[in-house]
């Protein structure tokens, strides 16, 4: 892959995953959407550089992830590794999708760089939240497969 961007990131520990309540596998109960339930959404996608997840780079942390369900609306800021990161599009455009596909159309959905972690954070904002760049990058077939290899849930050991 050439020369990676941090080639020797910090590592955290992944959280637990969390119980699962009996009235929430109840199809007679509307529950509505929480910060926990969309972060345990994109935690475990798949940095594009190393064989690790968003979350045990620190780049997705539950305390960043917004949800107004009365709203409609999600919010999650992430934080590339390193201020340089060239992925950081890709790793935004990864957690949109992943919403996207994965939560009610309801939702508007908005994905951004933490403030001050990036040395092109406006430029990337910019990107993210424009629905017809994100419409035309996932009409790229080689971009479309490399975000469903960071979306492809990963075997463990």
């Amino acid at each position: 892959m050439g020369n990676l961007d941090n080639e020797n990131p910090v590592v955290f520990q992944a959280t637990k995953d969390r119980a699962v309540l009996p009235e929430e596998e109840d199809d007679q109960i509307t529950d509505g959407f929480d910060s926990r339930e969309v972060f345990d959404l994109i935690r475990t996608i798949n940095d594009p550089e190393h064989p690790l997840t968003l979350e045990e780079l620190n780049v997705v942390e539950e305390s960043k992830v917004k949800v107004d369900d009365s709203a409609n609306s999600v919010h999650v800021l992430f934080t590339p590794t390193i201020p340089h990161c060239s992925m950081a599009t890709l790793i935004g455009l990864s957690i949109r999708v992943k919403l996207l596909w994965s939560l009610p159309s309801r939702f508007k959905v908005d994905v951004a760089i933490t403030p001050g972690t990036h040395d092109s954070e406006e430029a990337v904002n910019k990107q993210l939240a424009d629905k017809e760049r994100v419409a035309a990058a996932l009409e790229n077939s080689h971009l479309l497969s490399v975000v469903n290899q960071c979306l492809a849930r990963r075997a463990t050991g």
